[in-house]
């Protein structure tokens, strides 16, 4: 196991354009490079993975007059996605940014002080390990990993090379989410006993589209990363049909309900489960999907129990609106996909996520207290940027990062092996259930194993 791990880093650092000498040299130098930087220092920026999310992640950097973006990094460089970037960044900067195929020409370009990593989630883990040994900070999307295992890697990673990690859970920087936190620690609506996390959405029936060759120009194989080699698919690459896939995702559930788990488990102050049960499958829509379109969890945490409830199907379900996020309002919150409802032995308290706010009831239907949201974007990449500039970890770190998606990945094993898990929490073991066991490790192609952080 041990000659495994240190020939699977060797791989990985090989690829990165990164030897075993390098990286020792960039250890015993990471105290320099971690040194807090002074207020008006401006910070340089690379994007990996260059969607629709990094364009808007991009966008509220270059709001910023300390942040300049300085490279694009896409494994299909022609993608509109890229142009349309490009030319923001040179009209708001002055000069286009340097635009790159292979993501090793990041991580060598010492230049660069960090990294916004937005690629499927496949690659949001190993990227993040190799940008830490690199010695950059990194904002990596939700979800940080693919598994469970990786979590803990990324941890290990930050820590040893003393970087600043951000995850994309923008609601641990949400004033409104923060004044929600205070008052479940005060006692104001009692003991919590049951915590219902809701990301309930609508959709519609997914139908796989012929294979066929790779775009030219696209470096397919590092598409697919450590996933295994598949026929390149136009639906799946950029028709955000590799969210349907166990191989690259984790379903919407990982996808966009990591939002509300994260903040769920915030609230109730819990880490991790001792034992989950899921169920569900594809009961509205028999299609081509893998991941399933109804699939509801619970969680035990001993003194109290927490629920999952996922759908892909219902038209009715409503995620908060702009109007809701920005204004003095709340959400209807029965028709509300993404919400958060805390039963305490006093009150009932329900919260939105993205805004949206929360309002604490009474038994007879009676508003006591309420805080309306706003859209947390703004103060997250704030936190990230002066993380980066004072050493101190942001709001989002790996630990909570890692703590939160991994009630994620166990309803999602639960629900593949299908039968309850009991979760040790100090070695985070899936106990007694080697097939669960093997998903929470994860597995890797050749070429593209995880490095050894040890």
């Amino acid at each position: 196991m041990k000659t495994e791990s240190r020939t699977a880093r060797r791989t990985f650092l090989t690829r990165s354009g990164l030897t075993l000498a390098g990286i020792g040299t960039a250890t015993l130098a990471l105290p320099g490079l971690a040194r807090a930087k002074a207020s008006n220092e401006r910070v340089r920026i690379a994007a990996i993975g260059v969607g629709g999310r990094c364009r808007n992640l991009i966008s509220g950097f270059l709001a910023r007059d300390d942040c300049d973006v300085v490279t694009l990094c896409d494994v299909y460089p022609e993608r509109h996605h890229v142009g349309h970037a490009s030319r923001e960044i040179e009209e708001k900067r002055g000069k286009r940014p340097a635009v790159v195929r292979d993501y090793r020409r990041v991580l060598d370009d010492k230049s660069i002080d960090a990294v916004i990593i937005a690629t499927p989630d496949r690659w949001h883990a190993p990227l993040t390990i190799l940008a830490c040994l690199a010695g950059k900070d990194v904002y990596v999307e939700k979800p940080p990993t693919h598994n469970i295992r990786e979590g803990r890697l990324m941890v290990e990673a930050a820590s040893r090379h003393s970087r600043i990690v951000q995850t994309g859970t923008q609601n641990r920087s949400a004033p409104y989410v923060l004044e929600a936190l205070e008052l479940v620690r005060s006692g104001a609506i009692g003991k919590v006993g049951i915590c219902k996390v809701f990301n309930m959405k609508s959709g519609g029936r997914y139908t796989k589209a012929p294979d066929g060759a790779p775009l030219k120009g696209m470096d397919y194989d590092t598409w697919l990363g450590p996933a295994p080699h598949r026929p390149f698919n136009g639906q799946t690459v950029y028709g955000g049909g590799w969210h349907k896939y166990w191989d690259f995702s984790g379903g919407d559930f990982a996808g966009d309900g990591i939002h509300q788990m994260d903040i769920a488990r915030w609230l109730i102050g819990r880490s991790f489960p001792q034992s989950v049960h899921a169920t569900g499958g594809k009961y509205i829509f028999d299609d081509d999907r893998e991941v399933p379109d109804t699939q509801i969890v619970t969680y035990d945490f001993g003194d109290l129990v927490m629920t999952a409830e996922e759908t892909t199907w219902a038209p009715y379900m409503r995620k908060t609106n702009g109007q809701t996020r920005n204004g003095s309002i709340h959400p209807f919150w029965p028709q509300n996909s993404t919400r958060i409802e805390l039963y305490g032995s006093k009150n009932l308290m329900i919260l939105g996520r993205h805004g949206g706010g929360w309002q604490i009831f009474t038994g007879d239907g009676k508003v006591i207290k309420e805080s309306y949201g706003r859209f947390p974007d703004p103060p997250h990449k704030e936190n990230f940027i002066r993380s980066i500039k004072s050493r101190e970890q942001p709001s989002a770190p790996p630990e909570e990062a890692h703590r939160s998606v991994t009630l994620i990945h166990l309803g999602n094993i639960a629900y593949r092996v299908g039968r309850p898990l009991k979760f040790a929490a100090k070695t985070e073991q899936i106990v007694g259930d080697d097939e669960a066991q093997s998903l929470a490790r994860g597995s890797y192609r050749k070429g593209f194993e995880l490095p050894d952080i040890a």
